[in-house]
């Protein structure tokens, strides 16, 4: 009977299923036979067996010769019904397309026409819309380009006034009345060297100075 447990029920079909290969090679090469063998595990799996050198629609020709029997015939027909549908399919889309075109209208009715003119208005909307969104992102991304290029120019211009109240700026020095720090002007990136006096410099580092 049916194995119950699923992981014993798949350990059994490996092994039956190796032995059963084992003796299908053996027939093979011990008896010059022609032997297919096609399984399908509980898993959906497939395992096949062939002997070397045919192919298993080769064995199925001759097995359709021995018996007398068209393997092929039930699933050409279905391939061709199948191909069909699709053709039908392909010939009104491309004549839908037409009319979308102005083309072929000659064959529709009233009603198809004012439906047609409601699904065209439709996909214009849609359009319409895409491109208004579109030209927004556009518009906020360019504005957002246009604030970072102020910014730059501002802090240019605070370091360009800086750079005439005092010659200095930005120098840093070792050596004299003055002790260098570094500072990130107006928030940013950018680092500079400011020059503060001693007695700044020593509030600074007793708790003391200004923001």
């Amino acid at each position: 009977k049916r194995i119950e447990n699923q992981t014993n029920r798949q350990v059994t079909y490996s092994k039956r299923r190796n032995g059963l290969f084992k003796k299908a090679h053996e027939l093979t090469v011990l008896c010059d036979a022609k032997v297919s063998i096609i399984m399908i595990s509980s898993t959906q799996k497939l395992h096949e067996y062939i002997t070397p050198n045919i192919t298993t629609k080769q064995l199925f020709d001759q097995y359709q010769k021995n018996v007398r029997a068209d393997l092929w015939n039930s699933h050409y027909e279905k391939m061709q019904e199948h191909l069909k549908k699709l053709k039908e399919v392909n010939r009104n889309l491309r004549r839908e397309i037409r009319q979308r075109m102005g083309e072929s209208l000659n064959d529709l009715g009233y009603d198809q026409m004012v439906n047609l003119i409601e699904e065209m208005d439709k996909s214009v909307t849609l359009i319409r819309d895409r491109k208004y969104k579109v030209i927004s992102n556009q518009i906020d991304t360019g504005k957002k380009k246009l604030r970072n290029v102020e910014e730059i120019h501002r802090s240019l211009l605070l370091e360009f006034d800086a750079r005439q109240d005092d010659p200095h700026y930005g120098l840093v020095e070792n050596e004299g009345d003055y002790n260098s720090v570094l500072g990130f002007p107006n928030g940013g990136s950018r680092i500079v060297a400011l020059r503060l006096p001693p007695n700044h410099h020593a509030s600074l580092h007793n708790g003391g100075g200004g923001s």
